[in-house]
């Protein structure tokens, strides 16, 4: 099945691009407001936006889109490709919207099976959707803005952080918060990653640290052991990711960079990603973890060969900040 690699932010478009020749095949106008986070279901069929009081969920079916990221690091044409020749084809409107946010989307998630999906949002809540019939079924309160949510691969938990540096772990079994870690009073958690065996729990925050937790599980009920806490950027970190192979972390920051840092070598360093002229919001690893594309304020997104830290691929056409990027080429 093809790759699928759409990104969006400040400009109100979504734009979903050829992954082999950089252009941009689809584009969707999203009118409401900036694009704070895309999410693809599973099953390759839709792409969800969060922004601001909604979240829209649009078909991914009617995009035009071929190759894999691998295979775009091996095209000839390398380098810059503009992205302005867009084809607008097919129905664009969403088909489903959540309704009900009383703020910004700052981040969402769908379960293994897209039956239901969980959002974090500016108004402190975190909210629990049935996506066969669009309603909230959960909703779990902090005391300040959420800025990421993520599932546990049990399936049965969630983990959440906030503006006032909060970690919480929420049992949807026994519908309570079962955890609670400040890492750090008063500096704000702005992104978490778990591990795709649920092995492993990384935090990053606005000092640019981050907070790595073993985790484990029995009946379904995590435990948490602090492994290493380390400096990753002298800014914001905006993001941090867990790889497939949870072999490497990604970190994005307000430095201009995203990172690299080696999970089976007590986190060093192995490679900075250097040409972004803004920050870097959001990052998404191939499937065999072995190129990342990232979004930033420059307006590009940029596919990467971690092999050698270069760019092989810059998707240009967002007329304002790319804060976010999607991408499934399994």
């Amino acid at each position: 099945m093809s790759v699928i690699l759409a990104s969006a932010g400040y400009d109100h478009t979504i734009r979903f691009w050829d992954a082999l020749t950089g252009v941009c095949s689809r584009t969707i106008q999203h009118t409401d407001s900036q694009v704070n986070r895309l999410e693809i279901t599973s099953d390759k069929r839709f792409l969800a936006a969060a922004g601001t009081l909604y979240v829209r969920l649009y078909d991914i079916r009617q995009a035009g889109s071929s190759g894999n990221a691998t295979a775009a690091a091996s095209a000839t044409n390398n380098g810059n490709v503009n992205g302005h020749g867009n084809h607008n084809n097919g129905n664009n409107n969403p088909v489903m919207t959540f309704e009900g946010h009383t703020n910004n989307v700052t981040s969402l998630a769908f379960q293994i099976e897209n039956k239901w999906m969980v959002t974090s949002l500016e108004d402190g809540t975190v909210k629990v959707w049935d996506v066969r019939s669009p309603s909230v079924q959960r909703s779990y309160k902090h005391h300040c803005p959420v800025n990421e949510v993520v599932i546990h691969p049990n399936q049965g938990e969630l983990i959440s952080c906030d503006q006032d540096g909060n970690i919480r772990i929420w049992d949807l079994g026994e519908n309570q918060c079962t955890h609670h870690l400040i890492p750090e009073d008063d500096v704000p958690i702005n992104s978490l990653s778990v591990a795709s065996d649920g092995s492993m729990l990384v935090a990053g925050n606005n000092k640019g640290n981050c907070y790595v937790w073993k985790m484990q599980n029995q009946r379904d009920i995590t435990s948490l052991t602090p492994i290493t806490k380390f400096r990753s950027h002298l800014k914001y970190i905006t993001r941090v990711l867990l790889s497939t192979d949870m072999k490497h972390l990604a970190t994005c920051s307000a430095d201009h960079t995203a990172r690299i840092w080696s999970t089976q070598q007590n986190f060093n360093l192995e490679t900075t990603l250097q040409g972004h002229q803004r920050w870097v919001w959001d990052c998404a690893f191939s499937a065999d973890s072995a190129y990342l594309v990232t979004a930033c304020s420059d307006h590009y997104v940029r596919l990467w060969d971690l092999s050698n830290s270069e760019t092989v691929r810059q998707y240009n056409g967002h007329h304002k900040g790319a804060v976010c990027v999607a991408l499934n080429d399994v």
